[in-house]
């Protein structure tokens, strides 16, 4: 299995920049992985949160093959532990060959992307900005290697 995490603008922090960086090469050791950022849309001053979510939507679904199984980081999500997330994933290796995480900006997802979605997931109950979920999905996302592969990141 495959993954990508798709993002929709640029990380504007450098911090975040910097710890996504540093997770993103973590991951790579245990599975085919890749950041896919697209890009800023342009106008958004004179657009409805609506428009930019749909220019979002579009952006996102033009990159989307058909078994691409999508998974939206959104906050009405399922929720794990980090234990519970390791094993979910393990559970899609296997039947999904390429898994998509989205984040999407700050107003969230289309309609259209809720439709195509295969599953939602939520880090929190608590709101994050879509700029901090970034880093906080990324370092669960290795713990979740580590959990499977049996290495001491995570600690019980």
């Amino acid at each position: 299995m495959r993954i990508t995490l798709m993002e929709c603008g640029r990380t504007k922090d450098a911090f975040i920049r910097e710890g996504v960086e540093l997770f993103r090469k973590r991951v790579e050791r245990y599975v085919p992985f890749r950041i896919e950022t697209l890009p800023d849309l342009k106008t958004t001053r004179s657009m409805t949160m609506k428009e930019v979510q749909e220019g979002e939507a579009a952006q996102v679904l033009k990159k989307l093959k058909p078994k691409d199984f999508l998974m939206l980081l959104d906050e009405r999500g399922s929720e794990y532990n980090s234990i519970s997330f390791a094993e979910y994933l393990n559970s899609l290796e296997g039947s999904v060959s390429h898994l998509v995480f989205a984040i999407g900006g700050p107003y969230g997802f289309a309609r259209e992307l809720y439709q195509r979605a295969n599953a939602k997931l939520a880090l929190s109950r608590l709101t994050f900005s879509h700029q901090m979920v970034r880093l906080i999905f990324m370092e669960q996302l290795y713990r979740a290697f580590t959990i499977l592969k049996g290495e001491p990141y995570h600690h019980h």
